[in-house]
């Protein structure tokens, strides 16, 4: 579980912090009253809030505002003595359990057991969707969308992006400077610590709502990975994510299969020239060898140029009836934003890259693509990046 602990006392936040240290929970200290609970809850979005002390009106006014805004957080609060009214106005206020201060271990230890069997209980029911982005050809910007999409969706769920080119994968760079603790070969080597809270601890968290799962370091520690490290990987974090987001490397690979199998929505990333689309027509061979249909299948040609001389009906009657996105070219900007190593949601509000990039988000969130011949509704985020952008120039066709 992801655990923010506060408390006003740097003494007692130790304590309790090592406490926690000898599980696989990812842990939050924070030295702070009730007036820093909310901002906290905010912007770090734990599975469960610590609070040690806080037990008077301002504190538990505090505690109702969060678990009335962020209903998923459960929080537990550390009282020294605690009158039966208090502990009637915590559980109107919406705190789990009353624990005293400081805990025992094992009475710690048995809320945070019953806690944490109550949140795969509330989430197994609700998988997230699983994209995958494969590139038709090297260069064609499968990372980028991938890594830009995964931030889009971050602005309304929860986004885990694994980086599954073992060899050459280097997803975390476009949006992150810093260097990972750890990356997926190291999940495979401790697979039998493999659970939400082991996911989470092992992934780059970019945003409060947006983390990456990084890809090895060097060839030695790829090699290691097994297609069920990343069956068991995937599996667990489709019940404990929105969206998973896999950049794949080429070629398709038997590790790449299992993945693939697995996706709610595959998208092959190509260019608008004949090299990129007759490696579009073998990977689609490929994927209708799979079984996997048109359903399942959606083209995104990126750095697509209005007036170019290959458009998307020349595209559509090379490649069959599948769903094709397209992505406007606009180098530069995407380049700058590649090489400081940050989304470009963040450093290009005006680029027009991010209207396509929108489109392609709004069509998850709000369900299936429109019936064979229709656009896409003007919804939420293409309204929103069509005043950013003061232009439509990415566009989501289904065609006939």
């Amino acid at each position: 579980m992801k655990i923010a602990i506060v408390s006003p006392d740097k003494i007692r936040l130790a304590e309790i912090g090592q406490q926690l240290a000898a599980g696989t929970h990812l842990l939050l200290p924070s030295v702070g009253g009730a007036a820093d609970l909310a901002p906290l809850a905010a912007r770090a979005q734990p599975d469960l809030l610590l609070v040690d002390g806080c037990a008077d009106a301002a504190g538990l006014a505090a505690i109702a505002a969060i678990t009335s805004a962020h209903p998923h957080i459960a929080v537990v609060l550390l009282c020294a003595a605690c009158s039966p009214e208090f502990l009637i106005n915590a559980m109107r206020a919406g705190v789990r359990e009353v624990l005293p201060a400081p805990p025992a271990p094992a009475e710690l230890e048995a809320a945070l057991a019953r806690i944490g069997a109550k949140l795969r209980g509330a989430q197994a029911h609700s998988d997230g969707k699983l994209l995958a982005f494969i590139s038709c050809k090297g260069g064609s910007g499968a990372t980028f969308l991938a890594t830009s999409l995964a931030s889009q969706l971050a602005q309304t769920g929860s986004v885990l992006l694994v980086d599954l080119n073992l060899q050459f994968g280097d997803a975390l760079a476009f949006v992150h400077d810093g260097h990972p603790a750890s990356t997926l070969a190291d999940v495979a080597r401790a697979i039998g610590r493999l659970d939400a809270s082991f996911l989470a601890a092992s992934a780059v968290r970019v945003t409060s709502n947006f983390s990456i799962l990084a890809a090895p370091d060097d060839h030695a520690q790829a090699v290691e990975i097994s297609a069920a490290h990343v069956d068991a990987v995937l599996a667990l974090a489709v019940r404990h994510y929105d969206y998973v987001v896999l950049d794949i490397g080429r070629p398709v690979t038997t590790l790449g299969i299992r993945a693939l199998d697995r996706a709610y929505r595959i998208y092959p990333v190509l260019q608008a020239g004949l090299t990129s689309i007759r490696n579009a027509k073998k990977m689609l061979a490929i994927f209708k060898s799979l079984d996997y249909g048109p359903d399942k299948v959606e083209l995104i040609v990126n750095r697509f140029e209005r007036q170019g001389p290959i458009g998307v009906a020349e595209i559509g009657g090379a490649l069959g009836k599948f769903a094709i996105h397209t992505v406007a070219n606009s180098y530069r900007p995407v380049t700058q934003a590649i090489e400081h190593g940050e989304p470009l949601l963040a450093g290009g509000r005006a680029n027009p890259v991010l209207h396509g990039v929108a489109l392609l988000a709004e069509s998850l969130v709000t369900g299936p693509q429109a019936a064979p011949g229709a656009r896409l509704p003007a919804g939420l985020f293409a309204r929103l990046f069509a005043r950013l952008c003061g232009r439509h120039t990415g566009e989501s066709h289904v065609l006939p």
